[in-house]
């Protein structure tokens, strides 16, 4: 099971809950070159590595997916993956489009979920209340954010994350009922077209971004 989402939509929550309160599934310790935050605990949230030691698990072929997001990598330790599977469990991936399509290429079973966040000025919010980006890393992950929302029509399941326990309900439900089928970007068409063009009306009027000539 895939959570993808821009930076700021809440997937990272949403995943942490369902761990803590399904036992379906088993969170799956993403690897990365960026430093961690404050709050966060190697081997726990993220397994923090400098960039040789990343292309090293590349080139040994030890990671089933990976991606450079925002200019740091990102990518998923298969050996997680497949002791999970041993013990019967469902994996739960907190990543990225990149890599969830890479995911979903390599285990054509997989279930791939994109959140949205409800706005994009809660999206630019959520990302200052960090407190760990500084002007260019909004602009980039607002970029990449613009362009991840292209992406959403690629999706099984979508969900717009307004409320955190209706949220974490609705995956639990998706994967509980998955074989049934569940809403895809068609019914919030309308609502991915208003966020993207209010993300860019954010870069435009914020950062002076030219969003005229980007597609």
């Amino acid at each position: 099971m895939v959570l993808a989402a821009p930076s700021g939509a809440g997937k990272t929550t949403i995943a942490r809950r369902l761990v803590a309160e399904c036992e379906l599934f088993t969170f799956s310790v993403s690897v990365t070159t960026r430093d961690a935050r404050s709050e966060e605990v190697h081997g726990v949230d993220y397994l923090f590595v400098d960039e040789a030691e990343f292309r090293r698990m590349i080139s040994d072929g030890e990671l089933a997916e990976w991606a450079e997001v925002h200019g740091k990598l990102y990518g998923t330790p298969r050996q997680k993956l497949e002791e999970a599977s041993a013990r019967g469990e469902r994996s739960l991936l907190d990543i990225d489009v990149q890599g969830a399509r890479q995911i979903r290429q390599a285990v054509p079973s997989s279930r791939l979920v994109f959140i949205l966040p409800p706005s994009a000025e809660v999206l630019l919010s959520r990302l200052r209340g960090r407190e760990t980006e500084g002007r260019a890393q909004l602009r980039r992950r607002l970029l990449t954010a613009r362009g991840e929302l292209q992406a959403v029509g690629e999706f099984d399941f979508v969900l717009v994350n307004d409320d955190l326990d209706r949220a974490v309900e609705a995956v639990r439900n998706f994967v509980k009922d998955a074989a049934a089928g569940s809403p895809g970007v068609g019914i919030h068409e309308e609502r991915v077209t208003a966020l993207r063009d209010a993300v860019d009306a954010i870069l435009r009027d914020e950062f002076g971004e030219d969003i005229d000539n980007r597609s």
